[in-house]
C-alpha cells in the first residue's frame, strides 16, 4: 500500500482518553521518502501537546515476518509511536483504573500516521508488510523494578479483529499467556505526594485528597527536604505531582540569625531541591505563596503579574522560592494570605477571648482576605483536575477585605459576644512594647482573584467561612 504523500499535521483523538493518532506529513518521489517525525515546534503550533512529555529514550522494533504479533503491553510510561518503514495493525485497550478500562481502539498506522500512547493504555503491534520496523519515543528509562499491566491478545471481552487470525501468526509464548480483561489488575495513577503532611495546610490536603494506594503524604519524618539525597529517594518518575506544604512560616523568629537560616533552607533550598526534581521528571510542582512577598503599598488588590518587594527575611525566603518554582515547566504557585486552619489561629484566639471575658486591642491598619485551609486544599485540587494553565494563582476567600480588627469584631459577634469589646489599635501601637525582633508587615495584602474564578473556581466570602469554621469548631468540642 502507497504511502500517503502531503499531509497537513493534524490530531484525531479517540474513545480512549489521551490516546490521539496523529497525521504526519510525509514527502516523496522517485527517489523515497522524508518526513519530520517529531518537531517540537511544529506541533506546538499547531496546538499538540506532546512536544512537552519529555521523551528520554528511543526505541526501534524490527518485525522480519508479515503477521508478526506483540502486546498486550501497557506500560509506566507514555510512548509516541511511529513507522518508519512497513505497516502495521495497532490495538490499544484502557488498562488504567476508571470509568475507561477495557474501552479499544485499532487502527492502521504506516510512516504518514503515529499514535501518542498514554501511560497504562495497553498497547499491540501486528505487521502487515515484511520488514517492517517501527520507533518509539518514551518518557522513562526501562526499569526492572517499574509495574506493567498485560492482556492477552484473545481476550473475548476486548474482541480485537486482527486482520490475520492469531492461531496463523507468530506470538510469543508470554503473549500468549497473559490474563483475560476479568483477572487484570488496572494501573493506578501516578502518584501525588504531598510534603508537610502534618502541619495545618498538610492536613487539610489529607482530608481534601483522601487516603489512597495514590496518595502519598510525608512529613519531615518520612522525606528531608534538605537531604543531599533527595534526587534518589523516590522513583521519582512514578509521580505526577508534588504538592509542598513544607515551610518555614515563623514570620518574625525569622528576623534572627538562627531564624534567618532555617527560613532560607526551608523556603528556597528545600524548594529549589523539589523544583530540580520536577524539572527532571515531568512532574507538576505546586507551591504555596504568600501575600508577604509584596510590601502592601499598593490601593487595589495585588494580581499574579505585580512585581514582587518583600519587607522582611520571611517575605523574602517566599519570594525567591516563587521565582525557582516558576522555572518549572509544569507549576501552580498558589498566593495567599492571613491563613486559618487546624491548630492555634487567630480566630480560634479571638473565640477564646470571647468566652472567657477578655476585651482585646486588635491591629487595624493592616488589609486583608482570611484564607482558610480548607480552602486552600480545595483550590489546589480544583487546579490539578481541571488542567488549568499552569502559573500563579491567587487564592483567598471573597468578599470585601477586613483588618484583623474588623475580623476579630466579626468572631466576636459570631460566638455571641459584643463586638464593641474589641478594640482598634495600630501596628506601631501593637508592637511598641515587644521586647523582640517584629517583621514588619505588609499594610495591605489585598489579592485579587480574578484569574482563580476566571478557572470556575468560586470562593466563599470571609463571613461564610468564618461561620462554618466556628461552628465546626463547637461541634467538635
Amino acid at each position: 500500500m502507497p504511502i500517503e504523500f502531503g499531509k497537513t499535521l493534524t490530531v484525531t483523538e479517540t474513545p480512549i482518553p489521551g490516546l490521539i493518532v496523529l497525521d504526519l506529513p510525509v514527502h516523496g518521489d522517485s527517489r523515497g521518502w522524508f518526513k519530520e517525525n517529531w518537531q517540537r515546534e511544529k506541533m506546538t503550533a499547531a496546538g499538540i501537546d506532546l512536544p512537552d512529555f519529555g521523551p528520554v529514550q528511543n526505541n526501534i522494533s524490527f518485525n522480519d515476518a508479515v503477521g508478526t504479533t506483540r502486546g498486550i503491553h501497557a506500560e509506566p510510561w507514555d510512548k509516541y509511536v511511529s513507522v518508519a518503514t512497513g505497516r502495521i495493525f495497532g490495538a490499544w485497550v484502557d488498562l488504567r483504573e476508571g470509568p475507561t478500562f477495557g474501552a479499544v481502539y485499532t487502527a492502521e498506522l504506516d510512516p504518514s500516521r503515529a499514535i501518542f500512547v498514554p501511560r497504562g493504555v495497553g498497547n499491540s503491534y501486528q505487521t502487515l508488510e515484511p520488514d517492517t520496523a517501527y520507533t518509539y519515543l518514551v518518557n522513562d528509562h526501562w526499569s526492572p523494578d517499574a509495574t506493567y499491566t498485560f492482556l492477552n491478545l484473545a481476550d473475548e471481552t476486548a474482541a480485537i479483529e486482527w486482520p490475520i487470525p492469531l492461531d496463523q501468526v507468530e506470538i510469543s509464548e508470554k503473549d500468549k499467556n497473559h490474563p483475560r480483561l476479568s483477572d487484570v489488575v488496572p494501573m493506578p495513577p501516578k502518584r501525588i505526594l504531598v510534603t508537610g503532611a502534618n502541619g495545618q495546610l498538610g492536613r487539610a490536603l489529607r482530608a481534601e485528597f483522601g487516603d489512597h494506594p495514590w496518595m502519598e503524604y510525608a512529613g519531615r519524618d518520612e522525606l528531608d527536604l534538605t537531604s543531599p539525597d533527595l534526587a534518589s529517594a523516590r522513583r521519582w518518575r512514578d509521580y505526577s505531582t508534588i504538592i509542598n506544604a513544607a515551610a518555614y512560616t515563623k514570620v518574625d523568629l525569622a528576623e534572627t540569625p538562627e531564624g534567618r537560616v532555617d527560613a532560607w533552607a526551608a523556603n528556597v533550598t528545600a524548594v529549589a531541591a523539589l523544583a530540580r526534581i520536577a524539572t527532571v521528571n515531568g512532574i507538576t510542582l505546586v507551591h504555596v505563596s504568600s501575600d508577604y512577598v509584596f510590601d502592601g503599598t499598593k490601593d487595589g488588590a495585588y494580581t499574579e503579574n505585580d512585581p514582587v518587594s518583600p519587607l522582611g527575611v520571611y517575605g523574602q525566603t517566599k519570594a525567591a522560592g516563587d521565582a525557582v518554582v516558576s522555572v518549572v515547566p509544569r507549576h501552580y504557585i498558589v498566593r495567599t494570605s492571613w491563613v486559618i486552619g487546624d491548630g492555634n489561629n487567630f480566630v480560634r484566639t479571638m473565640a477564646s477571648l470571647a468566652e472567657r471575658g477578655i476585651d482585646p486591642k486588635v491591629v487595624d491598619d493592616q488589609i486583608g482576605r482570611l484564607t482558610f485551609t480548607d480552602d486552600i486544599a480545595r483550590g489546589i485540587r480544583h487546579l490539578l483536575e481541571t488542567g488549568a494553565d499552569h502559573g500563579t494563582y491567587n487564592l483567598s476567600s471573597g468578599g470585601d477585605p477586613m483588618s484583623w480588627y474588623e475580623v476579630a469584631r466579626t468572631v466576636f459577634e459570631l460566638t455571641d459576644a459584643d463586638g464593641g469589646r474589641v478594640s482598634p489599635v495600630t501596628t506601631e501601637a501593637y508592637f511598641a512594647s515587644v521586647d523582640a525582633l517584629v517583621a514588619p508587615r505588609p499594610a495591605r495584602g489585598v489579592l485579587s482573584l480574578d484569574r482563580l474564578t476566571g478557572t470556575g473556581y468560586r470562593p466563599a466570602t470571609a463571613h461564610e467561612r468564618l461561620r462554618a469554621f466556628l461552628s465546626e469548631r463547637v461541634t467538635s468540642r
